[in-house]
């Protein structure tokens, strides 16, 4: 996949054709291929970081990343997503690697608080993030707490 730009963005920061595309991404994953009809537009956004990779306007890979007491006392990453034309690229581990330094260049910390679907603990383990033993249903979907040191 060539010419993939990665942005990272405060809200402020992003374009209107930039959030209509995130927007479009999180809903066609979380909404219409999960099938959780959900409010994602939860009144965060305007308090997060922004970090996705984009080609020809298109989202590919995207998350949000708070610093500490806004979601959780921790920083956390939420909203983790790549889309269906840009699985098994290596996007998803790129993005994870970009928001946990973005987390230690902007908020000076490496604890970061994330809640994953259970089918995608291997995979964040991988980061360093451990399995809290939190496990709960969110949108019929298991997700874990996990926590990284």
């Amino acid at each position: 996949m060539s010419n993939i730009i990665w942005k990272i963005k405060s809200f402020e920061e992003i374009t209107t054709s930039e959030l209509y595309e995130i927007i479009k991404a999180r809903v066609d994953v979380f909404v219409v291929e999960q099938d959780c009809p959900y409010p994602d537009l939860d009144g965060y956004d305007q308090q997060a970081v922004h970090i996705w990779a984009e080609q020809d306007q298109d989202v590919l890979a995207y998350c949000r990343i708070f610093n500490k007491e806004i979601k959780y006392p921790e920083t956390s990453i939420g909203r983790v997503l790549t889309t269906e034309k840009a699985r098994g690229k290596s996007l998803g581990k790129q993005l994870i690697q970009y928001a946990v330094e973005t987390i230690e260049n902007r908020f000076h910390t490496s604890e970061v608080r994330i809640s994953a679907q259970d089918y995608l603990l291997r995979f964040y383990s991988g980061f360093g993030f451990e399995d809290t033993g939190k496990k709960y249903l969110e949108d019929n979907i298991p997700h874990t707490e996990m926590f990284r040191k």
